[in-house]
């Protein structure tokens, strides 16, 4: 009786072990592309270290903040990835709490402009990219972001939207080159506006670009830099430009929601994410450009990312704020004067 009582006690115990570690995980909102690199280099590997699940949710920016801000009092999720503008923008209806840095034992290895590009810690930047100028190499010479209305691209040119995250970048080289880098974008989109007919399009999806370029409909467009990848495989001589002016590009961060009910996993899943081991993997397998300054990667890896120092310094990005307090501006702007 007594063995047999001891027995059943033991396997309770087992039961209820094997239950707790099954009930460990991490509920996280990210960007839906490349998730099989992800699953492969981040999310499985981590699960086996932690011993939990990593519960995955995708969508764009505008479907995950709005679900973030729904359940902001009972949040599902406990770390998400986006736009450093759209973290802001989720810091600002209180969705979010600040990162305590000194809980990422990886947070010193980031470039300095990674480690607090909001303010107060409120997101941790983990990856960004250039933007600059793709473009027919024989067929045109870009030197300025004022190349793009040259007369041999007239009606050979493709623009972003300003909706899109490229636009308003994009625009704000195009007002330095003409002498304006005023963040409220008026002049350059005045600019744009003079040379409208010249456009062949004013794209929303950085693939439209590809299918005219290689139909050689147009032979320049501003692009992201995680774009550039395809173009090194068309037969045809592209070249990514260097403008006098600079590039510009974008951030994405990590942020961490207030309530979380899964923080030590979300800070241990964070940290992870930012080793030089995870970073570097995400970099070769060209899925991210690492914010990590300790990954190395070889030259032809590393000429389709953003990446080093130098060029990490060299970008002109558009501070998170400036993008909210301005973007109904830009859009009524570019409505007004650009129209669709």
């Amino acid at each position: 009786m007594l063995k047999t009582l001891l027995a059943t006690s033991v396997a309770v115990i087992v039961g209820v072990g094997v239950a707790n570690a099954a009930d460990k995980k991490v509920v996280i909102s990210v960007y839906g592309f490349a998730q099989d690199e992800f699953k492969e280099i981040l999310y499985t590997p981590f699960e086996k270290m932690c011993g939990c699940e990593v519960v995955v949710e995708t969508g764009n920016s505008v479907e995950r903040l709005a679900k973030l801000e729904a359940r902001k009092d009972d949040p599902e999720i406990d770390m998400a990835v986006m736009s450093a503008h759209d973290a802001l923008a989720a810091s600002r209806m209180g969705i979010t709490q600040p990162i305590d840095v000194n809980r990422l034992t990886n947070f010193n290895k980031l470039y300095d402009i990674a480690k607090d590009p909001l303010g107060d810690y409120r997101g941790i930047g983990y990856t960004f990219y250039a933007t600059s100028i793709v473009y027919r190499s024989d067929k045109v010479k870009i030197e300025s972001w004022a190349d793009l209305f040259q007369d041999d691209l007239k009606g050979r040119v493709a623009f972003p939207n300003v909706t899109t995250n490229q636009g308003p970048p994009a625009l704000y080289m195009l007002g330095k080159a003409i002498g304006n880098d005023d963040y409220g974008l008026e002049a350059p989109i005045e600019e744009v506006a003079k040379h409208k007919d010249d456009i062949v399009t004013f794209y929303v999806r950085s693939s439209q670009v590809a299918q005219l370029m290689q139909q050689e409909e147009i032979l320049a467009a501003p692009l992201g830099r995680f774009s550039w990848g395809a173009y090194t495989k068309m037969d045809l001589p592209f070249a990514w430009a260097t403008p006098k002016e600079g590039q510009t590009g974008g951030m994405n961060v990590m942020i961490l929601t207030k309530g979380a009910k899964n923080e030590d996993l979300a800070y241990q899943l964070m940290d992870y994410w930012l080793s030089t081991e995870i970073q570097t993997k995400l970099a070769e397998a060209l899925v991210d450009s690492p914010a990590n300054s300790e990954v190395k990667v070889s030259d032809e890896i590393a000429a389709n990312l953003t990446y080093g120092e130098e060029t990490v310094k060299s970008l002109n990005l558009i501070p998170p704020a400036d993008i909210l307090d301005n973007r109904e501006g830009w859009l009524e702007k570019w409505n007004a004067d650009v129209g669709q």
